[in-house]
């Protein structure tokens, strides 16, 4: 069993703050890494696979630094989420090459084995410039299990995927966490999270901004209030009926339309019909204004 171990960890490129303070330990299983885009959390994932000097704090793997130890590089496999493979080499050859920069036994035979984990042995004597988005991202991956490492560091590995890609990888992920590896794994997208990960941890704006269980802090998330965006046939009246009913914490009349936030999302938008139907009231328009992941997340690190 292998873990690694993030205390205190900053990283600033001049005074611009990528990462800041980020305390957190990543061990056997599925780790999500969750955070909007912009977040910090590529620069993470290079300081834990070693390609990147924290500005402060440690980063250790089974507390040995990971900054300046090629010999960790044997125990970590990672797949950057930007391209990182020569497009005149085939599949195979990139992957020998990696098999050789380990300093494998039998690099064909590890590249071999590699590229039939992801399922690419059809297409590995083409050249990778030929590769599909999604292709590409699985010749990564083969790149980065040649040497058969305990910790696996994807960044948003499942970029460019179509649906049967997306399904294939996440099984090889649950096979490989099944077999006792550590895989963390950054996504900005919450359904890919939720599939995959027992474990959380969220990043905003270079701050870790929650950690633990996914059903947890996702409840965290759906308990946020709301801000909804509502058009009827008579916005003042329908306001009147809101604020009345109390089914909203505030209700404001802009532009010709209410933006009305709501602690109880579901329980709103089941009563708001019925409001509108006893004051007389057509609904044109209901819509939540503020979806984003990056609102999501702003009030987990507010809490």
């Amino acid at each position: 069993m292998t873990s690694i171990q993030i205390q205190d960890v900053s990283r600033w490129y001049g005074n611009v703050v990528a990462i800041n303070g980020v305390t957190m330990n990543i061990g056997p299983g599925v780790t999500g890494l969750l955070g909007p885009n912009g977040a910090g959390k590529s620069t993470l994932i290079h300081m834990m696979g070693g390609f990147l000097e924290p500005s402060s704090g440690t980063l250790t793997l089974e507390g040995t630094p990971i900054w300046r130890n090629p010999s960790v590089y044997e125990n970590i496999g990672l797949v950057p989420e930007r391209e990182s493979a020569y497009d005149f080499l085939t599949g195979e050859q990139f992957i020998v090459s990696m098999a050789k920069l380990h300093k494998l036994g039998d690099p064909r035979a590890a590249a071999r084995r590699a590229i039939a984990m992801v399922e690419m042995d059809y297409a590995a004597a083409r050249p990778i410039g030929t590769y599909s988005k999604g292709m590409k991202q699985r010749i990564k991956m083969a790149s980065a299990l040649v040497h058969d490492p305990a910790v696996l560091l994807l960044d948003e590995p499942f970029n460019g995927m179509d649906p049967r890609q997306r399904i294939q990888l996440m099984d090889l992920i649950r096979r490989m966490a099944a077999e006792g590896r550590t895989i963390l794994f950054s996504s900005h997208i919450l359904e890919e999270v939720e599939r995959l990960a027992t474990h959380i941890e969220v990043i905003v704006s270079g701050r870790h901004a929650a950690s633990g269980d996914f059903r947890e802090i996702r409840r965290l998330m759906t308990d946020r209030p709301y801000q909804v965006t509502v058009r009827s046939t008579d916005d003042r009246t329908l306001a009147s009926a809101i604020i009345a009913d109390g089914s909203a914490s505030s209700v404001e009349l802009t532009d010709g339309k209410l933006q009305v936030e709501a602690t109880d999302f579901h329980r709103f938008t089941w009563l708001l019909p019925q409001l509108a139907k006893n004051a007389g009231v057509r609904l044109w328009e209901i819509s939540p204004s503020d979806e984003s992941l990056e609102s999501v997340f702003s009030y987990l690190v507010g809490k």
